[in-house]
């Protein structure tokens, strides 16, 4: 009798031992599908999130893009008009003043005649130098002329009115650079960089280099003018405008200057990028 007792114990202890085991293992499965069902919700929302937040961070670039391309055609459109008024209206204004002078030269007593051709001289000068200006304000004069071509009137310029001593460098073939939307953005990048030069560094040389690559240009415009603190200056118009433009050709900017060591401007254009982007 004891025996059976015994063996009746044993046999009931196994099948609660068996039902225990089969719970925890129901439970473990169990805590497995919650937890998997846990890790899937919260991958597919992270996943969700990151998206919309990606989609969120694209239209507010695509929207930054539009508006600097918007900014950047009005301005285009200002300079344009800028420039024609200058060539129009104004050198047609010294054109009439030069006639007049020519005109007193004849009636002047020969004492004033020598000041009154100087006068002269200096007014045929500024009408050059204003139909110079005028066109490199004109978009459409830039591209007839081309962007190369540009900034080498830019530098004759200014070698020419002997403000600063102004050299370009050019390496490699130009002709893989035609897009003509985006060597004006450049230009005027380089520009305002000489504009600054000319009227803050106090500079005596500047410097530009082109580099042409099959897939890249690389430009390089550096001065020996008294430089700045790059992280303690304020970022003017100037600055802000030359980096807008340079977002939207997908062009790496850097600008790289030090008190008393000269400022140098560094950009990466993409050729063979953009060609594909414009082209699709």
């Amino acid at each position: 009798m004891f025996y059976y007792c015994i063996s009746s114990f044993i046999f009931q202890d196994k099948i609660i031992n068996s039902e225990q085991i089969a719970l925890i293992i129901y439970s473990i499965i169990a805590m497995t599908l919650l937890v998997t069902m846990f890790i899937l919700f919260f991958t597919t929302f992270q996943k969700r999130k990151n998206k919309l937040l990606l989609d969120k961070i694209a239209r507010q670039r695509k929207f930054e893009e539009e508006l600097v391309k918007t900014q950047t055609e009005i301005k285009e459109q200002t300079l344009k008009y800028v420039g024609q008024e200058l060539h129009d209206n104004v050198g047609q204004l010294l054109s009439f003043a030069t006639m007049q002078l020519s005109l007193m030269s004849t009636l002047v007593k020969d004492n004033l005649k020598e000041k009154v051709d100087d006068t002269k001289d200096v007014v045929l000068n500024a009408i050059e130098e204003v139909r110079t200006i005028s066109k490199t304000l004109n978009s459409d004069v830039i591209l007839s002329r081309g962007f190369q071509e540009s900034i080498q009137t830019e530098m004759d310029r200014l070698n020419k009115i002997n403000m600063i001593k102004a050299e370009l460098i050019s390496t490699g073939d130009r002709s893989v650079c035609k897009n003509n939307g985006d060597s004006i953005i450049l230009f005027r990048i380089i520009q305002e960089f000489i504009s600054n030069t000319v009227k803050y560094s106090e500079a005596s040389m500047l410097k530009i280099t082109l580099t042409y690559t099959l897939d890249d240009l690389y430009i390089v415009a550096e001065d020996d003018g008294v430089g700045f603190d790059i992280n303690e200056v304020n970022k003017g118009s100037g600055l802000i405008n030359m980096e807008s433009r340079a977002l939207l050709t997908h062009t790496a900017f850097s600008m790289e200057s030090n008190p008393n060591f000269g400022t140098k401007l560094l950009l990466h254009y993409p050729i063979a990028l953009r060609a594909l982007t414009t082209t699709t």
